[in-house]
């Protein structure tokens, strides 16, 4: 019992990695098409490709990422019954993720009773958001039974604070930091002094910037006009939500990062895509920027983030007002820094690592009840 499994079923691909459990060194990863989950049979096959690679019976331990735990869920913990019910109660606020997760879980534990399993949930960072960044502006009554921002990608950002002290030092980890996941799921995360501040999803992932096929902020009277002149019913609307808006919607072809940019010179569509996706970023960083009363870093991670030099190059170009000025060379680079030496605020590329965060945390949860 000396690997630990991680297994990432809220990420637009189907992921898993391999860990050893004592120096958490990554052992082998593997992922799976979304477009497999459509079809159906994705656990299985998920389960399938693990178990060719190590014996699960085997491991000491699986991790798996949450991205919404309810109201009730937002600490890491082991998977019991008890818990597992409070998952099952919690689908309708997520049903985009949390059925499959589920599934997953269930899987695992047919295949490899007895292993423990860890809900590793993103929402955990921002347990203690300030509270003016937690309410929103609804009856109170809703307030009251705990509806708020609740924040996700938590993994992802746990993973790049912790990078960005590694490589940056202890000073400017501690500063006004803003990071930017920009993926297929894309948000922002305002911290300073080490701790988030703000974020731009809120009590759901759909909520915040412009993604792959969710529309981010959203005028409410927009749904409520669909509603009522469509007769959408409260699916049709989750479906139009999750899977028909973002970047899929403007572009009326794809919600590809990359085959946007490829198409833009010649669609127009396309190039609305790429631009609201780039507008919108710049504006949420400089609101950050408001609430944290300054920018000392801006890192990109994602996906996106991390592979397209021209979403950062545009995002920057809108960011001079805070004195971000970008070496166009070392941009195209991909290169870890990417702002010039006179730039008031570093600019950082860190990929993001999801998995071994997971890994970690059981690790931690398992080394606790020893």
């Amino acid at each position: 019992m000396t690997r630990i499994l991680a297994i990432n079923g809220g990420s637009s691909t189907l992921k898993f990695a391999l860990f050893d459990a004592e120096t958490l060194r990554r052992e082998a990863s593997d992922r799976i098409d979304v477009v497999s989950a459509e079809r159906g049979g994705a656990a299985e096959g998920l389960i399938g490709r693990i178990a060719a690679r190590v014996p699960l019976r085997d491991l000491a331990g699986v991790g798996h990422r949450i991205v919404h735990g309810g109201l009730e869920l937002s600490e890491h913990a082991r998977i019991t019954p008890e818990l597992l019910e409070k998952l099952s109660d919690a689908r309708p606020l997520d049903p985009t993720h949390l059925p499959f997760e589920i599934s997953l879980i269930d899987a695992i534990s047919r295949v490899a009773p007895g292993v423990p399993q860890v809900a590793c949930f993103d929402s955990a960072l921002f347990r203690d958001l300030p509270r003016v960044a937690q309410l929103l502006p609804i009856p109170r009554a809703y307030l009251d039974r705990g509806i708020r921002r609740l924040g996700f990608h938590g993994l992802s950002y746990s993973y790049l604070r912790g990078e960005l002290r590694r490589v940056a030092g202890d000073a400017a980890a501690s500063g006004r930091v803003i990071l930017a996941h920009l993926g297929a799921g894309a948000s922002l995360a305002a911290l300073s002094g080490g701790k988030p501040i703000d974020t731009t999803m809120a009590f759901t992932p759909a909520a915040g910037l412009v993604m792959g096929t969710r529309p981010g902020d959203l005028d409410p009277g927009l749904l409520v006009h669909l509603v009522r002149s469509e007769k959408m019913s409260a699916d049709a609307l989750d479906a139009f939500v999750n899977a028909q808006c973002g970047l899929r919607g403007v572009s009326g072809t794809t919600s590809d990062m990359k085959e946007l940019e490829a198409r833009a010179s010649s669609d127009p569509r396309a190039a609305e895509a790429v631009a609201l996706f780039c507008y919108q970023a710049a504006k949420a960083i400089g609101g950050f920027a408001a609430a944290l009363g300054g920018l000392d870093t801006l890192v990109f991670s994602g996906g996106i983030g991390e592979r397209s030099a021209r979403v950062r190059r545009e995002v920057c170009a809108r960011l001079e007002f805070l004195n971000v000025a970008i070496d166009a060379a070392s941009n195209e680079a991909h290169a870890a820094v990417i702002s010039t030496p006179s730039s008031r605020v570093a600019v950082r590329v860190i990929p993001t690592d999801e998995e071994i965060m997971m890994a970690r945390i059981v690790r931690e949860l398992l080394e606790e009840d020893a």
